[in-house]
């Protein structure tokens, strides 16, 4: 049946942001080559076109790196709160003058949609740097005992399915808190950090303060296994987690692991069937899926079953897939033809283990990484795409019939980073949310976050908290 209203083509300009042909790294103040020249490409999803060419960082650069941070983190530490604070504030403000041009960098570089980068990601990065900056001359009233201490370096290593906002999740807290940072973003989206990198000269934020080294897995190794390192911070996969935690076991390094997830959602029959829909897809559909905490299980109270797929199958039909800068776009692409691989590969381990596989009928892109939201269905909790994290536009669709019988199947999974209930019943939700091995419990609505609020998990969803003023304790002397 055509739909009713045709959607024009409503593209978000390019010319709003000025990509250079070519990056070094970010090193005490400064851009800098690689100290053995070597460089790597960062291409756009959406199109494979090479966006630019970007310094690849190698362990004499995370000395170079690590010893501006030292160098630095002296007088940094030293100065008192209200005075990080207006370094914070001077951020918050230019990312959001800048905030334009930063979304369509952001879409141009990992492949979401324009109206995710402009509407969510991009006001949550302005607001940590908010939020941390009015903590910075609090910190004694933080509930972490009198005049609490900085830990010095901080070494992070951010993923990226978020570039900006987890930049903003970790260096914001860390420089409230009196840290010096060293940083180094995913080698599929390294250009917003390089921006970041910029705006941090623009705030006058002194030499050293923050480094940005651009590379591969070998430069995050070099970076965790510095002895001047302080402090790890890490989002990204379980088995890297796993790896860092071995590699700083018996040092006396602090660290926070945000790792993978395989997220329940819960509806049952009493749910508002029509909004839960909605939260589904948000749950599982936004950013295509590449969220860590993405509810990519939904569990379905057997009495409704039937009637939410048909609804859930009616609005994927609905959700349009195409150029991210389109502003009418709700599924971009999948972030490296890497992801895609394995993505493709979990869908058809899927199809062989026997679930009944069902995509939206879409259209995809001839050039560029794409995968049409998909859903499963008869899956068993023995069900590889029932277990696995997939980072991609696929549910896995399980059926229960007590409350009992949802809390037993979310619970059963090494992950435990989010979960999500639907239910008109107040009660049952306090109920339910205290049962689910989960840090983070969603009620009738899914993937909102807030700066004021606290995240992370539990089990193989690593340790530790971010944000709020939880976030505050991993920077801290306590």
């Amino acid at each position: 049946m055509a739909s009713a209203f045709e959607y024009a083509p409503a593209p978000e300009s390019r010319s709003v942001v000025d990509i250079a042909p070519s990056y070094g790294l970010f090193i005490d103040g400064e851009f800098t080559e690689a100290a053995d020249g070597k460089v790597f490409k960062t291409l756009s999803p959406s199109s494979e076109e090479v966006l630019s060419e970007v310094a690849r960082a190698g362990a004499e650069d995370v000395d170079r790196a690590v010893k501006a941070a030292r160098r630095a983190f002296e007088k940094w530490s030293a100065l008192p709160g209200s005075e990080r604070a207006k370094y914070l504030f001077r951020i918050a403000r230019i990312i959001q003058e800048r905030s334009r041009e930063l979304a369509v960098l952001e879409t141009l570089d990992n492949g979401k949609p324009i109206k995710e980068t402009r509407d969510a990601d991009l006001p949550l990065v302005a607001a940590h740097f908010f939020y941390y900056a009015g903590w910075a001359d609090k910190l004694d009233h933080a509930g972490y005992g009198a005049n609490p201490r900085p830990l010095g370096v901080a070494g992070q290593i951010i993923p990226w399915n978020f570039p900006l906002l987890m930049l903003a999740w970790k260096i914001a807290p860390a420089l409230a808190t009196g840290n010096t940072v060293v940083l180094k973003p995913a080698e599929t989206t390294p250009l917003s950090a390089l921006f970041f990198a910029d705006i941090c000269r623009q705030a006058g934020l002194p030499k050293g303060v923050v480094n940005i080294l651009t590379g591969y897995g070998d430069a995050g190794q070099a970076l965790v296994e510095h002895a001047d390192v302080d402090k790890v911070a890490f989002t990204g996969s379980t088995a890297v987690g796993k790896a860092i935690a071995r590699s700083i076991a018996g040092t006396d390094k602090k660290a926070t692991l945000e790792l993978g997830g395989k997220g329940a959602n819960i509806v049952f029959d009493d749910a508002p069937l029509d909004q839960a829909v909605e939260g589904i897809v948000t749950g599982i559909f936004f950013n295509q899926g590449q969220v860590c905490c993405a509810g990519s299980r939904l569990l379905v109270q057997e009495s409704v079953q039937d009637e939410l797929l048909d609804a859930l199958k009616r609005r994927l039909t609905t959700l349009r897939l195409g150029d991210p800068l389109d502003k009418n776009t709700d599924i971009g692409a999948i972030n490296s033809a890497e992801q895609l691989s394995r993505i493709t590969a979990l869908v058809e381990t899927g199809e062989a283990e026997g679930a009944e596989r069902w995509s939206a009928p879409c259209e995809l892109p001839s050039s560029g990484y794409w995968f049409a939201p998909t859903l499963f269905t008869n899956v068993t909790q023995a069900h590889t795409v029932a277990r696995d994290e997939i980072f991609g536009p696929v549910l896995s669709v399980l059926s229960f019939r007590t409350p009992d019988e949802a809390v037993a199947k979310a619970n059963n999974s090494q992950y435990g980073l989010s979960a999500g209930i639907w239910t008109e019943k107040g009660s049952r939700i306090l109920a339910v949310a205290n049962r689910l091995r989960a840090g983070v419990v969603w009620a009738n609505t899914f993937n909102k976050f807030d700066p004021t609020s606290p995240f992370g998990g539990y089990k193989e969803s690593g340790f530790g908290r971010e944000g709020g003023r939880h976030g505050l304790e991993a920077y801290l002397d306590v």
